[in-house]
This record gives C-alpha cells, structure tokens and sequence, in this order.
C-alpha cells in the first residue's frame, strides 16, 4: 500500500509533532513500514544527517525524533525543507540538507517553486518505499495570505490526496472556535481533505468535554478521533525553546543530598537548545531557562547554548546585562559552559564576514581563543573522547571555527584522529559539539566536576540515567497515548481509504486557490 496522513494544527505548537510521532510509534510497533515528513520546518533546532553521498546535512530536530518513533535512522527527505532564522527578516533555506541561499520575505515567493518541487519529490520517493508516510504541516493551514504558494499544508496535501487531521491544543483555550475557524476558512476543495479533528492537552473531566465535541461534530459534519491528556513526562525533543516552560521537565530528587541549580540563557536566537535537554533528565538538576541576569547568579552552572546568530545575540547579552553576569559567575570561579555559538561568545575575539557581517568584534575574553566565520559551513557527526578515555558522540552544525587558540589551552574533547576539540579553562569549559551530553558517562563526569567546583559536594549522579533510554520511553509513552486515546481503528481507514466523500462545506470558505 502507499497510505498516508497529514497532521495539521490551528496554531505553531498545537501538538502536530508530538500527534506524528505518536502515530508513527503506534504504526510502527503494529509492524507498518511507517516514515516521517515535514515538507518544510522553520526551526533552529536541527540534527545532522549522513547523505547518500557520505556529507551531514541537515533536518529539524521534531523529524529525527519522528525516524526514531518509526524506527528508523533519520533521512534528508524527512525534512527536504528547513529554514532556519537568522534574524526577524532573514532565513538560512536548507535544502536537502545543505544550506543554499538566505532569503527574506520579499525574494522567498522566487524560491519557492523550486522548494515544493524538491519537496513532492522527496515524498513521492518516501511513498514508494514505505507503506505510509505521515505527514506533519506547518503553523496552521488556515493561514489564507500565505495558501497560494502552500506546499507544506493543504497545498501539500491536495498535491499528494492526503486525508487530514486538525490537532488543536486545548490548554489555550479557544480550541473549538479555532478548529471550526480552521475549517471554515479553507476553499471547497481544502475542506474536502480536512477529515477531522484531535484534541491535544486536555486536563479534567472528559464528561463535561463531551457536549462541546458533538457540537463540533454537528457544525462541521467532523468527527473528533479523540482527546489526548496533557502528560508531564512529554518535554524531550522540543520543536522549538518556546515550546518549554522556565524549568525543563520533571526534576527527579536527587541521588544524594544537593541539588544541582542549571541556568540557560535563552538567547533570542537559540539554536539546538535540546543540547541541555540531556543535563535534565539527571535526577537533582534543575535546568531553567532565564533571560534575568540575576537568576544567573545563584546558578551551579551557566550554559550558554547555540546560536543561530553569534553576533547579534552577543550584543543582545550586552544590552541586557547579561553578559556582565556571566562574566561576574566566571570570575567568581563558578562553572561556565558553551556550546556552540554559545562557546564562540567566550573567545577573545569573533570575526565574521559571513553571518552578520559585522567584521572583528571582542568576544566576552572568558577564554584565549579567536574564531573566525568560514561561508562554508561545517556540519557532520562527532565522534571521540573526553580524557582519559570517556567515549563522546555529538553532531557540528556551524559557520565559526577556532583560529587562534593559546597553545597550552587544554580541550575539552578530542576528535576520534586525536584532534583537540573545544576548551577548558578553570571553571570555563566550551565546545562546538552538539548533543555531546547525551552520551551517558561523558554527562555524570562533567555534572560531577561541576558539583565539585560549586561547592554542591553532597550533589551525586545517579549510575544508572540513560539519556536514550528516555528518549524511547517518552516515544513509547507517545504510541501509548494514541492507542488509549484515539480511535486507531478511524485512523487507520483514513491512512487507508483516502478522507471520506461526503463531508459537508462549512461557509464562507476562502476563495479557491489556482
């Protein structure tokens, strides 16, 4: 067979990543061939994939975490599309994993064409090769400015026959205004598509929900295949840093007697900020998200995470006061962390002609070390050691690299060739490695050294926290939910048999697209 599904959503951060990947766990334990998709991702959240020719490329964070829901070992045509914003204006455009072209709003509509193009292939090929593809939109489909050039939403799912769910997120409240609006908003042939509807974040009594369900279902002749209950334990893997609270997870108790306080700054810009994810799942560590340079303070550690944009968001820390924070934390001999663009910050000097363009700029001087922005980006897996012979796997998705460093300037990781990699300096560490703190030793030995130089010497790690571990319970979790919650059975007829013929137009509708 070559079923499949787009999941759609009435807003950014409904829950169609979390749906998708539920579907897929739940396709795949079934024993279904299943594979993720998003035609095109806005997110600076990405993972590095190995291409068909052997180079990393990249897709969005939320599609690897689906490949593994399937399964599978993420693909470039999960995600064929990628933008990731540099700015309120411009956008890196990754496509099929390499990064191409920066385009703003004005010259976006010229690429376009060619991004759906690349974009149909990729799911045209995924569909010959598995037996259902599910698909995640983008946003919300009702975004009627934006439907003409549509390719990732109901554009996608017209070019494809692909059946569709409306998941809304009902923690926000306004959910059944926001689906029927959702509906009613599309053209005739849209709407013929739109098969029903998923609730997603529901706390309570499901009694008192019933009324308003089927009301939904008598104005919009849709049924509702079911409501998912808000859970806890669902926080890995985040699309993007908006979608977490102030405090990452569920902090377990600790080990031992001390907690360990982590805090992250959450830079406008922030790239891969599941990196401290990893740090969060140690029962004691508590890892916070603060744009509050006095939060900073009473913090065991300071992580300065990935940017999208260094320079821009080094000023931004100035501006803020941040960066005098941090500063004060390392002078004061307290443990400072970076990674990525978040190490670039620490040098003594940025030069980028490349990425914001702003030449030579100091850095925060916390470590000796220049960096210098190449228009080649390097993006690749990582894999080596953290002395003496700790074992590290990570991923590299950036422009900068170090160009001058203080030739007694230890590292704090080696490449598998021995290459030195990172640095550390007293309490300052830093390093261009993505996910490095998911391998599971490197993490323990790196929160003990911490705990030690924050003086928390009852904080002790706990032997047995695996990082993968949680990443399938919280997949499998995923699967259970929509077992439980939905009518699998519906589902299953609509990946199969296509959106049911006679549901009804809701008015107005738009005018039809061309």
């Amino acid at each position: 067979m070559s079923g499949g599904l787009l999941v759609a959503g009435t807003t950014s951060d409904a829950g169609k990543s979390v749906l998708t990947a539920g579907i897929c766990r739940w396709l795949h334990r079934a024993g279904v061939a299943v594979a993720p998709f998003k035609a095109q991702n806005m997110s600076n959240n990405s993972a590095v994939v190995v291409g068909p020719d052997g180079r990393g490329g990249e897709i969005g964070r939320a599609q690897a975490m689906q490949a593994a829901a399937c399964g599978l070992v993420p693909d470039l045509r999960f995600n064929p599309v990628l933008l990731k914003p540099g700015s309120d204006l411009a956008s890196q455009v990754v496509l099929l994993g390499e990064a191409v072209d920066t385009v703003t709003a004005g010259n976006f509509r010229a690429l376009r064409p060619k991004l759906a193009e690349t974009a149909y292939a990729a799911l045209a090929e995924l569909r010959t090769t598995y037996d259902v593809v599910i698909c995640e939109g983008a946003g919300s489909p009702a975004e009627i400015n934006l439907r003409a050039g549509d390719y990732v939403n109901m554009g996608l799912a017209r070019h494809a026959g692909l059946p569709t769910i409306v998941v809304g997120d009902i923690d926000r409240g306004g959910v059944f205004a926001s689906m029927f609006g959702t509906v009613a908003l599309l053209d005739p042939a849209d709407q013929a598509l739109i098969a029903g509807f998923v609730i997603n974040k529901f706390r309570g009594d499901l009694g008192l929900l019933r009324p308003g369900l089927d009301m939904l279902h008598r104005v919009t002749g849709r049924p509702t295949y079911g409501v998912l209950p808000w859970h806890l334990d669902l926080w890995l893997d985040a699309e993007d840093s908006l979608a977490y609270g102030r405090v990452l997870g569920r902090p377990a108790a600790p080990h031992g007697t001390d907690w360990l306080d982590i805090a992250v700054v959450r830079l406008p810009r922030i790239s891969n900020a599941t990196d401290v994810e990893a740090l969060a799942t140690e029962p004691g560590v508590r890892v916070r998200l603060t744009v509050e340079p006095a939060e900073l303070a009473a913090a065991d550690l300071v992580v300065l995470p990935g940017s999208k944009s260094t320079v821009a968001d080094l000023t931004w820390l100035r501006e803020t006061g941040l960066a005098e924070a941090v500063t004060a934390h390392a002078a004061a001999g307290r443990p400072l962390l970076g990674i990525c663009g978040g190490f670039q910050m620490l040098a003594t000097a940025i030069h980028d002609p490349v990425e914001s363009r702003r030449g030579s700029v100091p850095g925060l001087g916390l470590l000796p070390i220049e960096i210098t922005f190449d228009p080649v980006k390097t993006v690749r897996p990582a894999v080596g050691t953290a002395a003496p012979d700790v074992p590290v796997r990570g991923y590299e998705i950036h422009h900068g690299y170090v160009s001058t460093a203080d030739a007694d300037l230890p590292p704090l990781l080696h490449h598998a060739d021995g290459r030195p990699e990172g640095a550390r300096l007293g309490a300052v560490h830093g390093t261009h490695w993505h996910g490095a703190f998911e391998s599971d030793e490197f993490r323990r030995r790196f929160l003990t050294e911490v705990a030690r130089s924050a003086g928390r010497h009852g904080f002790t790690v706990a032997p047995g926290t695996s990082f993968d571990a949680a990443r399938e319970r919280s997949l499998d979790l995923l699967g259970d939910l929509v077992e439980e919650h939905l009518d699998t059975a519906a589902l299953w007829r609509l990946i199969e048999s296509g959106a049911p013929a006679d549901l009804p137009f809701i008015p107005p509708g738009a005018p039809p697209t061309t």
